[in-house]
């Protein structure tokens, strides 16, 4: 069944290429973008020839078969290249049971893990500056009295 529904799609492209191909042109293309009113743009009203129906009719059996064919059960005759992937997979590959792939990550050096305190920042050998408005500190005590 499902050869026949993708002989029946191939057949079907195929007129339908040949029936879009041998439609006569509306004119203009891109060309008529430059300003003129919308009947030249979207091109007049014109007769329904037999060469449009069967381009509507070829487009919707395209977009039925290939809906059908999607949706489809190839058979029971997979392709080698099938059978080697569902082999070559590990069965670990198939149903991952661990943290999620955030959880297991490690950060890059010198990027703190979420959730970590930050770093202290590393010392620079000088003291830091006294905050503005505030008194220096005398540089040896005050006498007592």
């Amino acid at each position: 069944m499902y050869t026949l529904i993708l002989v029946l799609l191939i057949l079907d492209a195929i007129v339908l290429s040949a029936v879009v191909l041998l439609q006569a042109g509306q004119g203009g293309g891109l060309a008529t973008m430059g300003g003129s009113g919308t009947e030249n743009v979207l091109g007049g009203r014109q007769a329904v020839t037999i060469l449009t129906k069967m381009s509507w009719w070829c487009g919707g059996l395209f977009l039925a078969f290939s809906l059908l064919l999607s949706v489809m059960h190839r058979g029971a005759g997979a392709s080698d290249l099938q059978q080697q992937i569902r082999q070559a997979a590990p069965p670990s590959a198939q149903a991952p049971t661990g943290p999620s792939p955030l959880q297991g990550l490690t950060p890059a050096p010198g990027t703190p893990a979420p959730g970590a305190a930050a770093p202290a920042p590393a010392p620079t050998g000088t003291a830091p500056a006294p905050a503005a408005g505030a008194a220096p500190a005398p540089a040896t005590p005050a006498p007592a009295k």
